[in-house]
């Protein structure tokens, strides 16, 4: 998004990232050396270190996103994160602006549906400081009906430019709502407008209240600094704040989908034609594990690049796409998704494209995937472990993420080994359990016409 923060944007897909490193490391190994320990009160922290630079990327992880929201008063965690950067001259949200920006770093933040992360990028030198910094916001967070207003109107500003301006969006937007119906997964992240124009001051504070202590947070630290270093910093920072017991995270279960659902979408602002389909899945946390391993596989096969089958198929071969992929959203609490888009050629109607996607699905159940295909798959992942050890910043994301969502360190380092496990069998398994017409959501873009 255009402003500095930045909420609902998904997390990058770190269970591709644990296979690339499953090629490169023993298996009782953390993946990056990463050392974990806890504090007295109850906050989560993780080193990891890497040497090549005297800087450090810092994040807190708050294990609360907008499906701990309640129906009304949806955006209630994404505003928050706004006004978590406001207030005077000398609360630490400003003070923490002014340091980082002396420093010549990077200072943001990001709201999901099950964590909200705040996280700068400075020199090593100036850590302390950042955390002394973050740690009083943690809990001495201040702001007034002025700021409360003025960051109301950047996310209405933020809503109407990154969803209300964007058929994708729109249609995105609605292909949620109708696959959950329960599920609070079913509501944006940045919120509804009309909950976001009537949030109260009152219901914000007491959701920040409940939800940001030591207790509910992961601290994690990447770069120039190890476990041994960084514990007496947390232990000066975070530690001195009190312990809180977390808030239980009760979500309401979504029922089985016993039908297949379809809705289209008429834009005349869209500029090309496209489909989506969409299936619940198995997440990582709540659902079977083994799955999910399988389906982030099945998702590198169908879509990792330009030999990847759908491309091949649908662009390459027939010439009927301009492009066409898959992918799998298993970093969550709750239920997953296991999705699908294509886009036709200019002359070539979505019907085609919808024909041709059903077959590709239809053959993968019937015959599954080949043992090339997982070989070269597995090659893809593998060629991206460069760029995973290049930036601190992304396996700070890697490990925080998880954490907040409630694995252990233990679990998150056994995962390389756990994906490059999976077998053509298990992937086969995975499809045909997930991939079953009756739990379809299809959604389908139309540039909207005048004629008849």
């Amino acid at each position: 998004m255009a402003t500095r923060r930045h909420g609902g944007r998904a997390s990058p897909r770190f269970p591709v990232l644990a296979a690339v490193l499953a090629l490169a490391l023993p298996a009782a190994a953390s993946p990056f050396g990463a050392e974990g320990f806890t504090l007295a009160n109850g906050m989560q922290a993780v080193a990891i270190p890497d040497r090549r630079a005297p800087i450090v990327t810092h994040m807190v992880w708050y294990k609360v996103g907008s499906a701990d929201e309640r129906p009304g008063f949806t955006g209630t965690a994404h505003l928050l994160e706004h006004l978590m950067f406001k207030g005077g001259p000398q609360t630490a949200s400003r003070q923490l602006a002014a340091v980082v920006a002396r420093h010549g770093g990077s200072d943001n933040a990001f709201t999901g549906y099950d964590y909200t992360a705040y996280h700068q990028a400075v020199p090593r030198q100036a850590l302390e400081q950042v955390m002394q910094l973050e740690a009083r916001r943690m809990t001495g967070l201040a702001f007034d009906d002025a700021a409360l207003e003025a960051e109301r109107q950047v996310v209405l500003e933020e809503r109407r430019q990154r969803i209300d301006a964007d058929p994708a969006a729109i249609l995105g937007e609605r292909l949620r709502a109708l696959q959950f119906q329960h599920h609070p997964y079913g509501w944006p992240v940045i919120g509804h407008e009309r909950d976001i124009a009537t949030l109260p001051r009152a219901a914000i504070e007491a959701f920040y209240r409940r939800h940001y202590a030591p207790g509910n947070a992961v601290l994690v630290v990447a770069g120039d600094i190890d476990a041994a270093e960084l514990r007496p910093l947390a232990e000066r920072s975070y530690g001195a704040i009190p312990a809180a017991a977390p808030p239980p995270r009760a979500r309401p279960d979504e029922p089985p989908q016993s039908a297949p659902r379809r809705l289209t979408h008429e834009d005349p602002r869209a500029a090309r034609p496209g489909l989506q389909l969409l299936y619940r899945a198995p997440g990582y946390i709540s659902g079977d594990r083994n799955m999910a391993h399988a389906l982030e596989v099945l998702a590198e096969i169908l879509s990792g690049g330009a030999s990847a089958r759908l491309h091949r198929h649908l662009v390459v071969e027939s010439g009927a796409a301009v492009s066409a992929g898959a992918w799998y959203g298993g970093e969550v609490l709750g239920p997953g998704r296991f999705g699908f888009w294509a886009e036709p050629v200019p002359g070539r109607g979505v019907g085609e494209v919808e024909a041709l996607l059903r077959a590709e699905i239809a053959a993968l159940l019937a015959h599954g995937v080949s043992a090339d295909e997982l070989v070269r798959a597995k090659a893809r992942i593998a060629a991206s472990l460069i760029y995973a050890r290049d930036r601190a910043a992304t396996i700070a994301r890697w490990y925080g993420a998880w954490l907040a969502l409630g694995l252990a360190m233990e679990e998150i380092d056994a995962w390389p080994q756990r994906i490059a496990a999976v077998t053509a069998a298990d992937i086969h398994a995975a499809a045909r359990a997930v991939l079953v017409p009756r739990g379809e959501t299809m959604g389908i873009l139309l540039p909207q016409t005048d004629g008849p």
